[in-house]
């Protein structure tokens, strides 16, 4: 989420202050954007800072948590640069990914037994049902926003309920390949040897 560049966006339409801006961000994207007041108005400084943002001219008001900002011919610019690159996603830092990973390893031998911590077929269980539980509450969310009329929630809703089916039909793939995906777990790099390397017979001669 960029809230430098929401703010720019928001200011291109019009002149806006804090409380202002604050509610837009509101109204555009209830789900995800929690933004108080104080992130708000550092966000303002900064971009003055920069020469992206300047307080509106003309305009007489009371108080600094009134004063309106519009965007400057550099912050138009900035704008324009954030609208032409796509939005790089997170999916390939997946903690689950990396739970069900560790979950396939073979046991090793230790003192406290060689028994599994949790089998892979547990963690897809625990992991479905949870999507499950997930995909019932974003529906009914969904359908909400339909009755009142929120056509922004309702589309980012459905963007969420379709990641969250993908997801149930990513887990049905893995759980039915997991035999394979057990006999082909990556190979670990063979140990360093500590300290410093012995010296060849060469190398010793030419001591």
């Amino acid at each position: 989420m960029s809230v430098r560049h929401a703010v720019l966006g928001l200011l291109h339409q019009r002149a806006r202050h804090g409380y202002e801006l604050q509610a837009a961000l509101a109204a555009l994207s209830p789900e995800n954007w929690d933004v108080k007041p104080a992130q708000i108005y550092a966000t303002l400084e900064r971009l003055a800072d920069a020469g992206l943002v300047r307080e509106q001219r003309g305009t007489q008001v009371a108080g600094p948590q009134r004063r309106p900002y519009e965007l400057t011919s550099e912050g138009l610019t900035e704008l324009r640069s954030w609208f032409s690159v796509p939005v790089k996603s997170s999916l390939h830092r997946d903690e689950f990914f990396l739970k069900l990973m560790l979950s396939i390893l073979p046991p090793a031998s230790s003192p406290q037994g060689s028994s599994r911590v949790h089998s892979p077929y547990q963690v897809l269980h625990i992991q479905r049902s949870s999507l499950y539980r997930d995909l019932h509450e974003l529906i009914g969310q969904r359908q909400d926003a339909q009755l009142r009329g929120a056509l922004a929630e309702e589309l980012q809703l459905e963007q969420i309920v379709m990641h969250v089916e993908a997801d149930l039909r990513w887990l049905e793939l893995i759980e039915g390949r997991l035999d394979e995906m057990a006999k082909k777990l990556p190979t670990e790099p063979a140990p360093r040897p500590r300290g410093r390397p012995r010296k060849t017979p060469s190398e010793s001669e030419g001591d």
